[in-house]
């Protein structure tokens, strides 16, 4: 399940880990929880409303530490976003982990480190103290 998968279509279809079904089945219905997310791609920005196209993504995840299971996506750009998402999700990433990271203004896959709700992350980021020199 943890290999990272495109069909190159249009739009083009990205999936890692276990569909909601699957994960349901596998681990019980009351320890998964879904992050989804549907929208515009600034790609589209300045085009006509008929021509925008969406993205939606999915995010599946298991137990209290909310371990991703699954990550999917439908939309421009879901090639080049599985590769770095195929490998976050094989070394066990959690929501938290997404939550910790840094989004990448204006891109399509910032939506998977932005994904409602906000304020898991359970780092504290601690600065290294100035040089005295300086």
């Amino acid at each position: 399940h943890l290999i990272p998968t495109v069909v190159f279509s249009h739009p083009t279809v990205g999936t890692v880990g276990y569909t909601e079904a699957e994960a349901r089945e596998k681990f019980g219905d009351d320890t998964i929880k879904v992050y989804e997310s549907v929208f515009n791609s600034m790609f589209y920005a300045v085009m006509e409303p008929e021509d925008k196209r969406q993205t939606g993504m999915k995010l599946i995840c298991h137990g209290p530490d909310e371990k991703i299971v699954g990550l999917h996506v439908i939309g421009q750009g879901a090639d080049e976003m599985m590769q770095g998402f195929g490998v976050a999700v094989k070394m066990g990433a959690t929501k938290a982990d997404f939550d910790n990271c840094v989004a990448i203004h204006p891109t399509a896959s910032e939506e998977f480190v932005t994904m409602a709700p906000w304020g898991k992350i359970k780092d504290k980021v601690v600065l290294p103290p100035k040089p005295a020199n300086l």
